[in-house]
């Protein structure tokens, strides 16, 4: 088997990194004979604390609970990994093998040779989070849309596809073609885990180290390795400043100055803006539920929900219509069991833990389109009542 890498001397350091894929089997063999044969001070991997615990409690999302979630707010960020797992777990499958298999040997032969283990991968959901904070709003609702369609594409992997995931990261495989169209995506997966790898490697206690790593990271690890640099700044998401928040507000400040305004010029057309408004950011979300195939009832609460929490950056239509569809349909222990055998079309109505998820996207997203087109029209009949 090759065992040519790359081996860096750095500070009284030795530094090997070894790159594999995530789903092949010769990269767990690889990082066994080289852990074995070096015998590091300290094993690097390429994980964060939340993907680590997942490792080592592959069941662990079984005993969330979905109403949680959706209070905390990480609904997407749920999805998002729900998503690369299930790519990461149908690739892995298609090579009969396991996903993750390297890091787990990586972590094993660590505590067997009696290794210090480091965690040196930034917190994936700060990687989300950036990633999000970093897009504006079309750029969000775009990149939705292409997280929600990939969701349902069911295409065929050829031969030459899995040859070429067995040499490849498997995290960076599954977003490339998106990163090619959200470019922002690449310099946060990519090039600024490769700031943060390289420095948490660099640092890391011990002189002989082994770093287990995706390899497309190499390069950017290895360039970074010589380099002197703070990754503070990438290591969380940034508060919003007074400004940032204020502008969250301005445009439902706009919409309800503008009505006002509008009343006291006519108070029918003023009034005919607010049926309007309602109807159109209500129905929206309503259809975005009805997509999903959610509750009536969840509809309605949709249908009310979106016109006023569409006056508010602080609340949305997605959290109360999937609160509404969480207790009407209470997901059962299968249902979190089935969860990445289900990450399909027919999954997604089936699964009702997915579909609880999906009325919150849709919900949320169909509710933003109706901001935007219910804006518009209060802006029109403004202009028309002058």
């Amino acid at each position: 088997m090759q065992k040519n890498y790359p081996i860096i001397h750095l500070n009284n350091k030795e530094i090997h990194l070894i790159g594999t894929a995530h789903v092949s089997k010769d990269s767990k063999i690889l990082v066994k004979e080289i852990l074995t044969e070096i015998k590091p001070d300290t094993v690097c991997i390429e994980l964060d604390k939340k993907r680590y615990d997942n490792l080592n409690n592959p069941d662990k999302f079984k005993n969330q609970n979905i109403t949680s979630i959706i209070k905390q707010k990480q609904v997407g960020f749920l999805l998002v990994n729900l998503i690369l797992a299930s790519f990461q777990k149908r690739m892995a499958k298609n090579l009969d093998t396991n996903s993750g298999g390297e890091m787990i040997q990586g972590i094993t032969s660590a505590k067997e040779l009696n290794a210090n283990l480091e965690l040196v991968d930034r917190d994936i959901q700060t990687t989300f989070t950036r990633i999000w904070r970093k897009h504006s709003f079309f750029q969000k609702f775009k990149l939705i849309i292409a997280i929600i369609s990939s969701i349902f594409e069911e295409e065929d992997i050829s031969e030459e596809d899995l040859k070429n995931l067995q040499n490849s990261d498997m995290l960076d495989a599954a977003l490339n073609e998106i990163s090619k169209e959200f470019p922002i995506i690449k310099k946060v997966l990519v090039d600024e885990r490769d700031q943060y790898l390289a420095k948490k490697i660099k640092d890391a206690p011990g002189n002989k180290i082994v770093a287990v790593l995706g390899a497309a990271h190499l390069p950017g690890v290895i360039e970074n390795l010589n380099k002197e640099y703070s990754i503070e700044e990438i290591s969380s998401v940034p508060k919003k400043t007074w400004k940032q928040k204020l502008s969250g507000w301005i445009i439902p400040i706009i919409i309800v100055a503008l009505i006002l305004v509008t009343f006291s010029i006519n108070s029918s057309i003023g009034l005919q803006q607010i049926k309007t408004w309602f109807l159109i950011n209500g129905s929206l979300s309503a259809i975005g539920v009805l997509l999903a195939m959610g509750h009536p009832l969840t509809i309605l609460v949709a249908f009310i929900a979106a016109p006023i929490t569409s006056l508010s950056p602080m609340l949305a239509a997605g959290w109360f219509a999937g609160l509404m569809e969480a207790h009407l349909r209470k997901p059962k222990v299968k249902d979190f069991e089935n969860i990445s055998n289900d990450m399909n079309f027919k999954g997604f109505y089936r699964n009702k833990v997915l579909k609880i998820l999906l009325v919150v996207v849709l919900a949320n997203l169909f509710s933003s389109l109706g901001t935007l087109i219910g804006s518009f029209d209060i802006v029109s009949r403004f202009f028309s009542s002058l």
